[in-house]
């Protein structure tokens, strides 16, 4: 089967945000008076959303001071959205020719939509994406199959057309669940254990353009 578009999540599959990621944990449990994590302890806790981060690095706190945690989490992320994310090496050159080929190219994360907007926009590829989904786009972030079904959609193409590009098992799931392919990237955030189910493996950005122009994976 050709595949027509390529769905990506963010964190750990273009962008290596951990170390933005981990100051804003830490200035949210600094808030809380409780001490700073390490970006691996981090690591483990990101790909759910920032309100599922927020419940797990504030384990004792309910209710509004989770709303409150989320408002400070959010606001400080903002304001330093790209302090020192980077692109994954070869990402940049991965995307242009994907483009190139044809291939159409959208963003399906699970930080909220604004927020990934601006990281892309600060990271100069913001403009090579025909959609970019958020957690907080539609009903439900990944792994639910819908934002996956829903940029398949607006991308007017079938989803087994398409193939979801991740590092987590968030987005191995949510990919099988819509039955569309996916490529697990060893590079990100997610343990090599969750991500067995995945169709293919890539070791670094510059192997996805071949991956994706085999058709390796529309799944039956």
């Amino acid at each position: 089967m050709i595949i027509r578009a390529a769905l990506f999540d963010l964190d750990g599959t273009l962008v290596d945000s951990l170390k933005d990621l981990t100051d804003a944990v830490n200035h949210i449990r600094n808030a809380f008076s409780l001490p700073p994590l390490t970006e691996d302890a981090v690591r483990l806790k990101v790909g759910k959303g920032a309100r599922n981060l927020i419940e797990q690095v504030l384990p004792d706190v309910t209710g509004s001071d989770i709303e409150r945690a989320l408002g400070l989490f959010l606001k400080f992320n903002k304001q330093h959205i790209a302090d020192k994310s980077r692109l994954y090496p070869g990402t940049v050159e991965m995307l242009h020719e994907l483009a190139a080929r044809g291939i159409k190219m959208a963003v399906v994360s699970n930080k909220h939509e604004e927020l990934s907007r601006l990281i892309l926009q600060a990271l100069g590829i913001h403009d090579l994406f025909e959609s970019i989904c958020g957690g907080n786009t539609y009903p439900e972030g990944k792994p639910s199959p819908i934002p996956l079904l829903k940029v398949a959609e607006k991308l007017a193409v079938a989803p087994h057309e398409c193939v979801m590009v991740g590092d987590s098992i968030n987005d191995i799931q949510a990919g099988q669940r819509a039955n569309i392919a996916t490529i697990a990237c060893t590079w990100g955030y997610g343990r090599t254990e969750e991500l067995t189910g995945a169709d293919v493996f890539a070791q670094t950005p510059h192997e996805l353009p071949a991956l994706v122009a085999a058709g390796f994976g529309a799944r039956l």
